[in-house]
Order: C-alpha cells, then structure tokens, then sequence
C-alpha cells in the first residue's frame, strides 16, 4: 500500500513515467520502454501525438495501449481521426501516410478497428489532484504550442499559469524543460536533469521520444516522483538509422523526417 505524501495532501506517492510525441518511432519507443522498466515506476502516462510523421504507427499504437494506464490525446491523433488543421504539407502528407496504414492493419478487422476506437476515446487533459496533464498547453490541450521563447510574453505566461493549479505536464513542442512563474525556461541541461516540486507553479515539457527537437537526437522523457518530490528528465540512445531507413524506404514519407530524427530538430 502506498503512503500518502504529507506535502501533496491528497496524492497519493507515486513514481510516474510521463513519455510523449512518439510519432510512430517503434525504436525508440521500445528503448524508452525498456529504460521505464529499469526505473520501477509505478505506472506510465502518454501525453499524445503516438502517431504521425513515424513509419511504425501500428506498432507503437499497440505498445501504448498495452503499457500506458493513462494516454492523452495529441494534434497528430487528433488529425488522423479528422480533418487535419495548421498542418504544414509535410505533417500532412505524413498524417495522409498514417491513417492508410491505420487503416491496413497489421491485425484482425477487430484488431485494426481496437486502434481507432482507442484513438476516438482518448481524452484531451487529465487532471490528478495538484497535477495536470496535457498535450498542448492548459489553456488548449491539444494544440497550442508552448516555446521557451513565450518567457518574453509575461501576458501569456500569466494566462497560462492562471489555469494551472499547481503543477501541469504537457508535450507538442518537442523541447524539454520547465517554465517557472518567475518567466525562466530552464532546459534539462540547465537544472541538472532534475527539477524539485515545490510550492511554485511550474508548466513542465517531457520531451519527445520519437522527435526531439532540441539537436540532440536521444529520446527523452521525464519521471515525476511525488515521493521524493522531484522531476528526472531521461535521455535515451537508441538505433535511429534504422528508423530513418524505413522512413526512407516509404515512397509517401518525405526524407526530411528521416534526416531530422538523425539531426535531434
């Protein structure tokens, strides 16, 4: 039985894994899977876009659905689902690619109709005492960006804080770091891949397994420990030429998405 945190009244201790814009990258997901399992963590949350851009989005929709307890759902979903919005034509092309392969399987009729359904079910934030998840931002779950560069906005900051209870986690710009209410962006790097949960409001990037942004090509993800009371930002190597390689041997996926997961931008 866990003990209940008497600093964060009313959560429960946990060690969380929070993994975001996979993008359809089978080789880092399962590294970024198998680092998880050497973390102990007590469970796994999936802050959105599993799918889009990546060659594997059948595979990485399936390990999703089997290891994530809590998964939220991104732009990139989203666009599969509906008519994509804002999307650049190399996003689209890319999301046209996906919902083709959706649509083909791997798998039975039910296997490949389990996919979407799960897709369509999928909720825009998820908010746990204290604690907010979502893909966007908390004033749009699912589509507004959040830059480092928005600590020159204090208007905005303030907009954003002013929805936040305390803490809130959130993915889409594939860069990681923490912004405080004082307008800093501190990267992993910055913070010494740790940052304290304290009584200030901070808006968290986990970073991106499949994409990242940040010209360093490791997967990153993040762990919040309530017990402990601290974030842990991960870098994960894994085998990115091969993922680039599909992505070059399908006729429907620009090169450049291949040479970007190469370039870590």
């Amino acid at each position: 039985m866990r003990l209940t945190n008497p600093i964060l009244e009313g959560m429960t201790s946990v060690k969380r894994a929070l993994i975001s814009d996979i993008h359809g990258n089978l080789e880092a997901l399962q590294a970024v899977l198998a680092d998880i399992k050497e973390q102990n963590v007590d469970e796994i949350y999936c802050l959105g876009d599993i799918i889009g851009y990546g060659p594997n989005p059948c595979e990485c929709l399936d390990l999703v659905m089997k290891n994530c307890q809590v998964t939220i759902l991104g732009n990139h979903d989203q666009a599969a689902l509906f008519d994509p919005e804002g999307f650049n034509p190399v996003a689209l092309q890319a999301i046209y690619w996906t919902r083709d392969q959706l649509d083909r399987g791997p798998g039975s009729s039910d296997v490949v109709n389990g996919r979407w359904d799960f897709l369509g079910e999928l909720p825009t934030f998820k908010s746990d005492g204290e604690f907010m998840y979502v893909h966007g931002s908390p004033r749009d779950p699912t589509n507004e960006y959040v830059f480092p560069e928005y600590v020159y906005d204090q208007r905005k900051l303030e907009i954003l804080f002013g929805k936040v209870e305390r803490y809130c986690f959130m993915g889409h710009t594939h860069l990681p770091g923490v912004f405080t209410s004082h307008a800093e962006f501190l990267t992993p790097e910055d913070c010494n891949y740790e940052f304290p949960l304290g009584d200030e409001k901070i808006l968290v990037n986990v970073g991106s397994v499949g994409q990242p942004r940040d010209d360093n090509p490791l997967s990153c993800y993040t762990i919040v420990n309530t017990i402990d009371r601290m974030i842990r930002f991960r870098r994960i190597p894994y085998d990115f030429n091969i993922t680039a390689d599909k992505i070059y041997n399908e006729i429907d996926l620009p090169n450049q998405l291949g040479d970007r997961i190469k370039q870590g931008r």
